[in-house]
């Protein structure tokens, strides 16, 4: 069976196409299960003051939801329909995040770190960021957000684990004590993380963790799901099949799936 775990969709503001184009697009594709997965609406900065198409407002939440449970139904006996969240994690408003994780019935709940206070390393808009900063610091300080994700008993798995190299701003010194402080913290926690395709699309040019963290991870025991993170109906699954190649090279058998925040095991 073949899923994909990482959309999103117009309501986020920096991604096409509606939530049922994308459920037709994993039918056409052949997928056994898609997961809807859009953006947390931004907790700790205010929309209006910020860049804008950061995530969806407030007010779309339970419209998401509802959306999602209703395509759920629709096409039910063609694809299986999961309802996700990328949930940021942001230091300090840990309530915040609880509160809006508790009051929907997820399948899953994504934990990524793409903010170190306001500045949003994920965002091309932001790169000026790196401008005269010590860039092993950085790394220490999303890292370190990473492993307090994992302390959080939030989420289900950590999305796009190393995206803190997307633009390709790596410090001069080796950081893979970093990482496997990261890897290690997701297995301690009990946690899963994703092989993200994405990055094949970055400057990085590398898949989300990079083939050293993937073995790592394996070794760890570390259980893995994939996904494209289109924002695009027509990249669905963009990257995947190379992503399943990477797995296999890296001794993964098996792919993580989810329903109702239970995890259930594929063989891919």
């Amino acid at each position: 069976m073949r899923i994909d775990y990482h959309t999103h969709h117009e309501r986020c503001g920096h991604a096409v196409g509606k939530l049922e184009d994308y459920v037709q697009q994993g039918i056409r594709n052949g997928l056994g299960q898609i997961g809807l997965s859009d953006h947390m609406p931004l907790l700790h900065v205010k929309p209006e003051e910020y860049y804008p198409e950061m995530a969806m407002p407030m007010e779309e939440l339970p419209r998401y939801v509802d959306e999602v449970l209703h395509l759920r139904e629709k096409y039910r006996g063609q694809i299986e329909v999961r309802l996700g969240l990328e949930g940021d994690y942001i230091e300090g408003y840990e309530e915040q995040i609880s509160a809006i994780i508790e009051a929907y019935p997820w399948d899953y709940v994504i934990g990524s770190v793409h903010f170190l206070g306001t500045w949003d390393i994920t965002d091309f808009r932001q790169t000026a960021g790196w401008e005269g900063k010590n860039r092993l610091q950085v790394y220490e300080q999303y890292y370190d957000a990473v492993i307090k994700a994992t302390k959080t008993g939030f989420y289900d798995y950590i999305g796009h684990i190393d995206v803190i190299k997307r633009f390709g701003f790596p410090p001069e010194q080796d950081v893979a004590h970093l990482e496997d402080a990261a890897l290690e913290a997701v297995c301690a926690a009990g946690m899963a993380i994703e092989l993200n395709a994405s990055g094949l699309r970055m400057p990085c040019a590398e898949m989300f963790p990079g083939p050293r963290m993937l073995k790592k991870a394996q070794e760890l025991g570390i259980p893995i799901t994939i996904g494209s993170d289109c924002h695009q109906p027509e990249r669905l699954e963009q990257y995947l099949p190379e992503a399943r190649e990477a797995l296999k090279e890296a001794g993964y058998t098996q792919l993580l799936t989810f329903q109702d925040r239970n995890r259930f095991l594929i063989p891919f």
